[in-house]
């Protein structure tokens, strides 16, 4: 992957999404974001800077070489459908969380076991799925400071992984290798319980690091 490389950021209007966008085309990466509408997306691009334009979601995918879904739980399913013929070949990047209001402080995994999985099922195996960016609270990635915490990637090519925890670290977190795909659930549901944490301790916005010294962390 070079600074050539294409991004796509499907639902890239949304909190998590344009903090991602922002921080990885500051990086020097080249962005587009997606939207339902091709006219908010720019609108939105306009405002992020950083050289990030803006299309609809379908043509966002279409246009890029990665694609990076950041829509809410509700949503995953219509999406995934919206953007499936134009993301054949790539890497998708899911980091649905499968939150159902009100019981967001609830873990509710859905019963494939993962959003993640539930994302691969619906693209199809000629769509190399990989998962993250979970518990990264979205209004701390939107600003420009460091950010104590660790992004764990999940995904069953090691290569295509490998990519997501570069992005990861463009965008100035740590991507660290969570595994196999399946190992999503363990993130998913830990953001429910971060969001507990959040309310009971009075935390902006907790997060993760994982301890020891990594000496392999792209293996």
């Amino acid at each position: 992957m070079t600074n050539e490389t294409v991004i796509a950021v499907v639902g890239g209007t949304g909190k998590l999404g344009a903090a991602i966008a922002r921080r990885l085309a500051k990086a020097g990466r080249k962005v587009i974001i997606g939207s339902r509408s091709a006219e908010n997306a720019q609108k939105a691009a306009a405002e992020l800077g950083f050289g990030v334009t803006g299309k609809s979601n379908a043509n966002a995918a279409q246009a890029g070489d990665i694609v990076i879904v950041t829509v809410p739980f509700q949503a995953q399913d219509a999406t995934l459908a919206e953007i499936k013929p134009f993301v054949q070949g790539k890497i998708v990047v899911d980091t649905t969380v499968p939150l159902a209001p009100p019981k967001v402080m609830r873990v509710q995994l859905p019963e494939e076991g993962s959003a993640a999985v539930r994302a691969q099922n619906a693209l199809g195996v000629d769509v190399t799925v990989v998962s993250g960016f979970h518990n990264v609270a979205a209004h701390k990635l939107a600003t420009d400071q460091d950010i104590a915490c660790d992004v764990l990637v999940f995904g069953d090519d090691k290569a295509a992984r490998a990519q997501v925890v570069e992005l990861a670290n463009a965008a100035g977190l740590r991507g660290i290798h969570g595994g196999a795909l399946v190992n999503s659930a363990a993130a998913e549901a830990l953001t429910s319980i971060l969001i507990f944490i959040n309310k009971t301790y009075q935390v902006d916005g907790a997060g993760i690091t994982i301890t020891g010294k990594l000496t392999n962390p792209e293996a």
